[in-house]
């Protein structure tokens, strides 16, 4: 699964082993399943990963509580290779196209860079509720969408 990889080849660079296991627990069908019934749009890049076609990486747009929101994950593989930043470009997309100005964002540190390097300005930092009873520290970001 392209969520746990990314999650596990990444974040230990950043985060130790015990928070990247309770970051990486709880993926399961149903979440992305709920999510998505509740509005939440994926957008998906399959490729070829040592001879198998597997997903590689996905995004999401979401509105909570009227903020528009985006994540990006990719396996650890694949990273620097464009494909994020692809992804996160589509979840813009559908953004702009459902009435955002503007996205906000919780950021990993791992993904830090990635969203700055994407025109994120960070705002602030805090915790990121993963389970209950955790949390991790993260980057609060936003982003101004221009029009196109």
């Amino acid at each position: 699964m392209a969520h746990a990889d990314s999650i596990r080849s990444i974040g230990p660079a950043f985060y130790d082993l015990e928070l990247v296991e309770a970051w990486g627990s709880g993926l399961t069908p149903d979440l992305y399943i709920k999510a998505m019934r509740a509005g939440e749009a994926f957008f998906i890049a399959m490729g070829d990963l040592d001879g198998e076609t597997v997903v590689l990486g996905f995004s999401t747009h979401r509105v909570d509580d009227d903020q528009d929101g985006v994540s990006v994950y990719v396996r650890g593989g694949v990273v620097r290779q464009g494909i994020g930043t692809a992804l996160l470009r589509q979840a813009e997309e559908h953004a702009r196209a459902h009435g955002a100005k503007s996205i906000q964002i919780q950021a990993s540190l791992a993904g830090v860079e990635f969203y700055k390097a994407n025109g994120f300005q960070e705002l602030g930092r805090g915790e990121a509720l993963l389970t209950p009873g955790r949390s991790m520290p993260c980057v609060f970001m936003r982003k101004t969408l221009t029009e196109f």
